[in-house]
């Protein structure tokens, strides 16, 4: 095919490196905002027949027609917005048949409806923001699909643990299956009363591996990212309280467990005024802001606060998939849980984190909403907002050690 006369795809040297670098069953590994989509779009571009030329800013050349379907399993949210739409647009691909200039088949879907595609064969999977941990139902199809297609992997934070490559290293073919790796690798602690890894034996062929499958995207951010902890106050005698008695004010019931008591415990540090009170004062700051929440109660607080004449206020919770606002002054209030990835934002430099989440990789995951390869923005800032009390000094000490904040181990240090 001749080339099309129209604006080529211009990566960044990083990006291209990354795409030498990469393989079938491998995972490209790059930072929020780092641009992973495009390079994953980039290489399947290559891989079809592309021409290295149209992805340096020069005429678009097309891959040779018929092309392998193209499915890519990504987050519910990216699937609803349509975000991939924009990344496969450069590329002249669709997901409607009309507007796809060549005749595959181009799907993209959430993880949630993995199991749809178990059977296909022949094709090539982006799996984007990688959920193939465990050995759940997603895993299962995932393995699956991996024996008869093509495939990559994206993620900004690739795994914790061993245990979390696991079914990548099924996939890969370097072990038959779970069984295989935890003989091999897995010392569990014999006096625990249930299944606790002790230690793993022979990491030196366990980092070979890893090696092998996984490309780091070399990305240097020219973005400055400032992290202030905005201190507020709480009701330290209410807070006592609920320490002492183990008792729901609020239901006029018993506290039964650890979950149930920490989230007590924050209910009453996280609604005190004087918090509302740090929001609008950051607002007046910067009259542009993402907040982002963990619990309804605390929503019901952010809706209701006094931001002023002419503030548009949107939601995405388990609730509502608002938009984000596109006028002078605006708040977008988003749950952890449904928000804190698949989607980006280059229309503010703020995000005020209202609580904290016991996760680190969804608390970086959230800062790198704001934090793209394309935003007009050079400082970003972040306000924290915590108390002194137990509960918030204890997740921030577990999220700056870059782990997960456990409630059965604050409990019993209490």
């Amino acid at each position: 095919m001749e080339a099309i006369d129209t604006a080529g795809i211009q990566l960044y040297d990083y990006q291209i490196e990354a795409i030498r670098q990469m393989k079938n069953g491998c995972i490209l590994c790059g930072g929020v905002g780092s641009g992973k989509s495009l390079t994953a779009l980039a290489y399947f571009y290559l891989h079809e027949g592309g021409e290295l030329d149209s992805l340096m800013g020069n005429d678009y050349f097309p891959m040779g027609d018929p092309l392998r379907d193209l499915y890519i399993i990504t987050t519910a949210r990216k699937r609803d917005t349509k975000e991939w739409e924009g990344e496969l647009s450069p590329f002249l691909l669709s997901t409607n048949p009309e507007s796809n200039l060549y005749s595959n088949k181009v799907v993209v879907d959430s993880w949630n409806n993995i199991g749809k595609y178990s059977d296909v064969k022949g094709a090539f999977f982006i799996f984007d923001e990688q959920r193939v941990v465990g050995s759940g139902a997603w895993v299962k199809s995932f393995l699956k699909i991996a024996k008869s297609n093509e495939w990559i992997l994206l993620s900004a934070t690739p795994g914790d643990t061993w245990q979390d490559y696991i079914p990548v290293f099924i996939a890969n073919g370097f072990y038959k299956n779970r069984s295989e790796f935890k003989r091999e690798h897995i010392v569990y602690n014999p006096i625990a009363k249930f299944p606790k890894i002790d230690r793993y034996l022979n990491t030196g062929r366990l980092i070979r591996l890893r090696n092998k499958i996984l490309v780091n995207m070399d990305f240097r951010r020219e973005t400055v990212s400032h992290h202030e902890d905005v201190y507020v106050r709480y009701d330290i005698s209410a807070y006592k309280d609920i320490m002492r008695l183990r008792w729901n004010i609020w239901d006029d019931k018993p506290i039964e467990n650890a979950s149930g008591l920490c989230y007590a415990l924050r209910k009453i540090v996280n609604s005190d005024i004087s918090r509302s009170v740090a929001v609008l004062e950051i607002f007046e700051k910067h009259p542009r802001a993402i907040i982002f929440y963990n619990f309804d109660y605390e929503l019901e607080i952010l809706k209701n606060l006094g931001y002023g004449k002419d503030v548009e206020i949107a939601e995405w919770n388990g609730h509502k998939h608002q938009p984000i606002p596109n006028g002078g002054k605006w708040v977008y209030l988003v749950q952890y849980n449904a928000g804190a990835e698949g989607w980006n934002c280059i229309k503010t430099d703020t995000i005020i984190f209202y609580s904290q989440n016991y996760s680190y990789k969804v608390m970086t995951q959230a800062s790198g909403r704001i934090d793209r390869l394309n935003t007009p923005f050079t400082d970003l800032y972040y306000y924290h907002l915590k108390t002194r009390s137990g509960i918030d000094l204890a997740i921030s000490k577990a999220l700056a050690a870059k782990k997960n904040f456990n409630e059965m181990k604050f409990v019993r240090a209490k």
